[in-house]
Parts: C-alpha cells; sequence; structure tokens
C-alpha cells in the first residue's frame, strides 16, 4: 500500500506549460534545417541538446554549433526564434490549479530546459500572468541547466530529494514523457504519467 503523499515534484512542459514540438520543427526545416527532426524530439536528443540542457553549452556556444552541426549559416537570432517557437502559454486554470494544490502539499518543479527557452517562457509567463513570479509557486524549482543533471537519469531526481530531504515513497512526480515517469519509479517515488490530452486539471488530489 502506497505511502500518503507529502510532496509533488512536477515536470513543466505539458503540465503547466503548453508545448508543440512540431512548431520548432516546422520553423528550423522552413529555414532549410531539413534534418532537424533527425536531431531532435520530445523523447530523442542530439548530444548538443543534452549540453546545452546541462548547462554545459552558454547560448553563443550553442548557436556556434548548432550551424556547424546543421551545416547552416543562420545568425543567432533566427536560430532562438526557431527554437523558442515550441513554447506557447500558461493556462490560467492551471496556474490557479497549482496555487490551490500548494495549500495541501509541498510542490516542486523539475524541467528539462535550457536557458534560451528559460528566458521566453519565464517572460511569456509574465506578460500572460502580470505581477507573479512563476518560480515562487513552488517551494524550489529545478531546472536542468542550472541543476547540471536532466531527466531521464535517476541521479537527477536523487540530487532533489537529497538536497530537500525528501523521501521518495512520499514524493509524486508528475510528467508526460515516460523514460522518466519510469526512471523516477526506479528510486520509489509515485508516479503519473500524465498524457495528452489530460491535464493536471483532472487529476485528484
Amino acid at each position: 500500500m502506497s505511502k500518503p503523499i507529502k510532496n509533488i515534484i512536477f515536470d513543466l512542459g505539458g503540465v503547466f506549460l503548453n508545448i508543440d514540438f512540431s512548431l520548432t520543427s516546422k520553423a528550423f526545416i522552413d529555414l532549410g534545417v531539413l534534418q532537424f527532426n533527425e536531431m531532435f524530439t520530445q523523447h530523442f536528443s542530439n548530444p548538443l541538446f543534452e549540453l546545452l540542457e546541462t548547462g554545459k553549452l552558454n547560448e553563443e556556444e550553442f548557436y556556434t554549433a548548432f550551424r556547424k552541426e546543421s551545416k547552416t549559416n543562420l545568425n543567432n537570432e533566427q536560430i532562438k526564434q526557431a527554437w523558442n517557437a515550441l513554447l506557447l502559454d500558461f493556462p490560467k486554470e492551471r496556474i490557479d490549479w497549482l496555487k490551490s494544490i500548494s495549500k495541501k502539499y509541498r510542490i516542486f518543479l523539475f524541467s528539462n530546459t535550457n536557458q534560451i527557452h528559460y528566458d521566453s517562457f519565464i517572460e511569456k509567463f509574465g506578460m500572460q500572468h502580470p505581477g507573479e513570479d512563476f518560480n515562487s509557486l513552488f517551494r524550489k524549482a529545478y531546472y536542468s541547466q542550472f541543476l547540471g543533471l536532466r531527466k531521464p537519469y535517476p541521479e537527477s531526481f536523487q540530487a532533489i530529494l537529497d538536497e530537500q530531504g525528501l523521501l521518495a515513497e512520499e514524493t509524486l512526480f508528475i510528467d508526460d514523457t515516460f523514460k522518466n515517469i519510469e526512471a523516477a519509479q526506479s528510486l520509489g517515488l509515485q508516479t503519473i504519467h500524465l498524457k495528452h490530452p489530460l491535464t493536471v486539471l483532472d487529476l485528484d488530489l
């Protein structure tokens, strides 16, 4: 029998932030990067993207490496705009739900992201929810480029459990990508695979 949940670690994209990977794919293909889908999907990424997501490449280094990898001469702004095209909106009802659930549990965020996306979605949140700070909605928001670790590696989850003093069996992890769910389960976390079209509003917590 599962222990009562005291803590929840949420994913970001596909959970609170609407994303559409096909928009970034289309944007790059329109710019002539015809092989983009072989380089990056929701479930696979070229080592270049993993380096970016773990903070081992800065923004400028990423643009330079991307041009080399894709054999294109795109400028930094073209790459940035196409790379950020997948980032959509933060529906108000999900943010309201998050505020209510935070009264019942200790809540955290753990997102595989990168500084380029981070700067963009933090700005989007501020525009869509004036006067609010997204990160302050959580006890702590963990982003892979700051943590230096990313999902689905189990050590990324362990680092958060250790820093916060959380027991895995009392902690629920919610993500829309199954390989991340499997990694969390391997450490004993309780999990919910939030498959589209389900949203957090469908959860009974």
